[in-house]
């Protein structure tokens, strides 16, 4: 096989923080080759030093064979290397066309104009050739949700024919139709003699995908992993230099959750994505609820939270009405959204100032005034409770891993001891140490009387951490399942299709 890309001893420190120490590998043509390591293990970064975001401090790159060095993303698509990363990556307020050809409007220009009919007719054959032809090229990206907006991504990337191509996190993103677009993509390259390198946190769908798996664990090459290697055990312990101790999941079968009700629905209705729900929720239970990425359940979340308004039905919370945010916070319910970079933080803020908006009501005098020292004690607290990986508490979030980034949304609402936890899709690409990390927060969560609103795509979660689990359908409850050992994930997608 010929050695696509070859990375021979890169470094990387941000500040005093190694990201990466004298890493080298190398990936070869007509291969997927699989990077997995934690959060903060340097695989995203050498890969985007790979693809132009960013520049090593030290160490060597080649690509087929040549001296390699973009001078930025753009660049280094245009010359055959495209990645797709795990967060957005689009303008909302332009077309869908626009953000595919940004910065090559060049060549739909027609004297001082833009033939703009012809850019949206190129745009859709790009979507259409990866699959994604029900996107409309014309559409504003801002009214897309977020995969779409991910596939979108991937046109961008796709229309310029890269000969290897990045795949970061992205699949986390995605629901299973954005997922065979992406695998589909993924083994066409491969058939082509083309390179893949993908990156995933989830240990089966890189096993099932990859051709060779290489470790990264604070920012060094631990071991790579033949395909007749792959053993899911050896591979974890490879990640985190120990073997996971205790359950993963719950281990807990049979308990009683509270009889109180402390949410309860009726009757819900918005569009074609919420039709007459209804449901409670008790203390001291957690609630999964499941389905098919647009089946209804991510804007249930957002309306449980006032983010969004039914068009008719209520719900309330200890018997008391909730119509917007604020009386939602009040009440005691916190959020995470699924779409955390835009919707849970402002990645251009301090990790302080993230956790100490949802907290003001906590520390401030008088519910005004604010004491630096009674806000660093308040926000210092949720760091260390949370291990957030971190210089201080004035780093910015847009500098945190994705698991980093999760735990200060999560101590948003853990700072005000929030008693309704509305998570959705809380461990959506972060490692397996932070996973049974925020299970065990779910857990303690539970058994201190709190309730909590797991909203999952991962039917495994959802069998492994609730009580009771309901299964979505067009906007409809479909079925509930009670928490048993002989729940299966085949027993739960009978009733999502």
């Amino acid at each position: 096989m010929t050695r696509t890309v070859e990375i021979k001893n890169m470094s990387k420190r941000f500040g005093p923080t190694v990201a990466l120490d004298n890493v080298s590998f190398e990936a070869h043509g007509g291969e997927i080759l699989g990077l997995i390591g934690e959060n903060g293990s340097g695989k995203s970064t050498a890969t985007s030093i790979f693809a132009g975001m960013q520049r090593c401090d030290s160490g060597e790159m080649l690509f087929e064979g040549k001296a390699w060095s973009p001078v930025s993303m753009t660049d280094a698509l245009n010359k055959g290397v495209g990645m797709i990363v795990q967060e957005s990556g689009t303008v909302a307020g332009i077309s869908v066309a626009e953000n595919i050809f940004l910065g090559e409007t060049k060549d739909f220009r027609k004297g001082l104009f833009i033939d703009r009919k012809r850019m949206i007719e190129e745009a859709q054959k790009a979507l259409d050739g990866i699959g994604a032809d029900h996107i409309r090229a014309d559409a504003v990206t801002g009214t897309l949700d977020f995969q779409d907006r991910k596939l979108t991504e991937i046109a961008k990337v796709m229309v310029k024919a890269p000969r290897v191509l990045v795949v970061d996190e992205t699949t986390t993103a995605l629901s299973q139709k954005g997922r065979d677009i992406i695998y589909t993509i993924m083994n066409r390259m491969k058939e082509e003699g083309k390179t893949v390198i993908f990156i995933s946190h989830d240990l089966d769908e890189i096993m099932e995908k990859c051709d060779r798996l290489t470790v990264l664990r604070d920012g060094k090459i631990i071991r790579t992993f033949e395909k007749n290697e792959f053993d899911p055990d050896a591979i974890r312990t490879s990640m985190i230099g120990r073997e996971i101790e205790g359950s993963y999941y719950r281990a807990d079968y049979g308990e009683e959750t509270g009889k109180e009700i402390v949410l309860r629905a009726e009757g819900l209705c918005l569009g074609d994505q919420l039709k007459d729900l209804s449901f409670e929720l008790h203390a001291g239970e957690i609630l999964g609820v499941g389905g098919l990425s647009h089946c209804g359940m991510h804007t249930l979340g957002k309306v449980l939270f006032g983010a969004e308004k039914a068009e008719k039905g209520s719900f309330t919370v200890k018997g008391k009405a909730v119509r917007n945010e604020a009386e939602a916070m009040r009440l005691g319910i916190g959020y995470v959204a699924k779409d955390r970079d835009t919707e849970s933080l402002c990645t251009e803020a301090s990790i302080k100032d993230n956790i100490a908006v949802a907290g003001l009501d906590r520390f401030a005098v008088k519910n005004f005034l604010i004491l630096p020292g009674k806000e660093k004690q308040y926000v210092n607290e949720q760091v260390q409770a949370l291990s957030i990986k971190c210089r201080n508490a004035d780093q910015y979030v847009s500098a945190l891993s994705g698991g980093n980034k999760q735990k200060v949304a999560f101590g948003k609402w853990t700072g005000r001891r929030s008693e309704i936890l509305i998570l959705d899709c809380p461990t959506r690409g972060v490692d397996i140490g932070v996973k049974q990390a925020m299970y065990r927060l779910m857990d303690r969560i539970r058994k201190e009387g709190r309730s909590v609103l797991l909203i999952s795509e991962e039917l495994a979660e959802l069998i492994g951490m609730s009580d009771r689990l309901l299964i979505m359908k067009d906007g409809r409850l479909e079925k509930e399942f009670k928490r048993d050992p002989e729940l299966t994930e085949a027993d739960v997608i009978r009733c999502m299709i």
